[in-house]
């Protein structure tokens, strides 16, 4: 029965959330391998006029139900969820309801299979806010793994300078040791997520950092590994190892292990 339920799944489905300007959209591009815009069908599956998708990605907004599909990668689906954070009790519940529905709807093409909520470290003095609080304190996702992925970590190269310099380093020196204070920082700033988030209700399954996602060289295998390694079903682990093309490594790992 479960190999059956299995091969109806066609798509891997991911619900992406965070804060306005996490870094979704270019996360989403670096996952697919693609610079274009994603294309936008609504919940019935008839695709949104093109300006209409520019204005939505530019302001930020989507509605939840609509999916976003790359032509480079069609066997990913991700739905976006309309940042919460301004503190819209509607906006919440529709989130709410779109996760408890889709993790257990009978359409099996319409199911969630993993949620990646994104926090950007260009927030780091202010990593975990009242929406992230919120989401992990009332928001019971059941079987569907949940990632956080502190964005933009290579932003800490500023805050990792700056502490640098203040030591009396010159410019050269603090330059050579950037990148340990940059690693340094990421640690601490990783531990105090990890410590308010792990005290909620539902607690998120991992964690896991990315940078440069503005280059097209940026590397998602740990993400890609992070996501399969969450998700209990062998069979849905499989679906997501043959959609991905962010590591070659993960197909080789994921076929010796099986």
């Amino acid at each position: 029965m479960a190999r059956k339920y299995m091969k109806n799944i066609k798509r891997f489905r991911i619900l992406v959330m965070g804060r306005a300007n996490a870094g979704k959209t270019t996360l989403l591009q670096r996952v697919c391998n693609t610079v274009d815009n994603p294309e936008i069908f609504d919940g019935k599956g008839n695709r949104i006029d093109g300006a209409v998708v520019r204005g939505t990605l530019e302001r930020g907004r989507h509605n939840i139900e609509d999916e976003l599909v790359f032509r480079s990668n069609p066997e990913f689906v991700f739905h976006d969820s309309c940042g919460f954070e301004a503190g819209s009790v509607a906006q919440f519940e529709k989130m709410k309801n779109f996760v408890v529905e889709h993790a257990v709807t009978e359409s099996l093409q319409k199911r969630i299979h993993a949620i990646w909520f994104c926090i950007p470290m260009t927030d780091y003095q202010r990593t975990v806010t009242a929406a992230e609080e919120k989401f992990f304190n009332q928001c019971d996702t059941g079987h569907v793994p949940v990632i956080v992925i502190l964005t933009k970590a290579d932003f800490l190269h500023v805050p990792a300078m700056e502490e640098l310099l203040d030591t009396g380093l010159g410019l050269e020196k603090a330059k050579e040791k950037a990148a340990e204070k940059e690693r340094e920082l990421l640690q601490h700033w990783s531990a105090h997520i990890k410590g308010i988030l792990t005290r909620s209700k539902f607690p998120p399954k991992q964690y896991v950092s990315v940078q440069k996602m503005n280059e097209q060289t940026a590397d998602c295998s740990t993400l890609m590994q992070c996501t399969t390694d969450t998700l209990d079903e062998e069979g849905l682990q499989r679906v997501l190892v043959s959609t991905q093309q962010s590591s070659i490594a993960l197909c080789v790992e994921y076929a010796v292990k099986k």
